[in-house]
């Protein structure tokens, strides 16, 4: 075989092989099924926590994580029902928690968002645009069951929502609370570091135990509560932190013994500009 043809075989080799490992590497992880209560599930991995509750006239859902998500995300649903998912409730516009509306909207699903996630997603041109929204408030009664989505104020963006399933005693926070991880302020979408403390203080007002957070594992009333603290002691540490000039004030925050990492954090320090100029105020 003539020696320009073996090399042209090689590189040809070499080239599927550096396909399929690129492709291989951004297939979707794979999502765990969660069983929250008898009647309520978590869908966990790669994006944003899902939850979904099944009834008689279909299913409502929580969030949708990435687009790549979608199917296994339907898949998932349908290991537990065969009734169709008929509304979404979005806790905020992030794309790893709203990225599957557009092929849940395709089903037939009704997706619905705080006015101001609605506006953030309009503003970044984001796919999946819901036709529904609300202020402060929106309940989703179907098959005897409800769900209450409750905008209660600013803090990851300025349209956050909490989700409270009554009948199961459960919370779903969305990215006001990630249990085991660090806190991003999206400055950006109206986030305020100010205004979180106080967010989460009315969010434990509703009667729950379990709370299913925007991401990490499951966790209870008391972990929201100790969140809420740790949140405002973040913030007075910025603040601190920010009187000796926002463009360095990175580096003079030290978060550790809250197991944050915050100059690796590229999130955290992303929305460190805006809390410097918002505590600032």
């Amino acid at each position: 075989m003539r020696k320009d043809l073996v090399t042209r075989i090689i590189l040809a080799a070499l080239a599927i092989g550096g396909l399929w490992f690129a492709w291989a590497q951004n297939q979707p992880a794979q999502l765990t099924l969660q069983k929250v209560t008898d009647n309520l599930y978590a869908i966990i991995g790669d994006g944003g926590n899902v939850a979904f509750m099944p009834t008689s006239e279909g299913v409502i859902l929580v969030d949708d994580k990435y687009e790549r998500d979608a199917p296994q995300i339907t898949a998932q649903v349908k290991s537990v029902t065969d009734k169709p998912v008929r509304y979404v409730l979005n806790t905020h516009q992030h794309g790893d928690h709203t990225g599957g509306n557009a092929a849940l909207m395709a089903a037939n699903a009704e997706i619905i968002i705080q006015k101001n996630a609605r506006a953030n997603m309009l503003a970044g041109n984001m796919p999946g645009l819901p036709r529904i929204t609300f202020s402060e408030e929106s309940q989703v009664f179907l098959g005897g069951k409800e769900v209450l989505a409750r905008h209660l104020g600013r803090g990851h963006t300025n349209g956050d929502a909490v989700i409270y399933f009554p009948s199961e005693r459960v919370l779903h926070t969305g990215d006001l609370y990630v249990s085991g991880g660090a806190l991003f302020c999206d400055t950006s979408a109206g986030g305020s570091i100010k205004e979180w403390e106080q967010t989460i203080q009315k969010s434990l007002q509703y009667d729950f135990d379990t709370v299913i957070p925007g991401h990490g594992a499951l966790m209870k009333k008391a972990d929201l509560a100790k969140w809420a603290q740790t949140v405002a002691t973040v913030r007075e540490r910025i603040r601190k932190a920010c009187s000796g000039g926002a463009a360095d004030a990175l580096t003079r925050l030290d978060l550790t013994d809250l197991g944050m990492q915050t100059p690796a954090n590229s999130l955290f320090a992303r929305g460190m500009p805006g809390m410097c100029k918002e505590l600032a105020e």
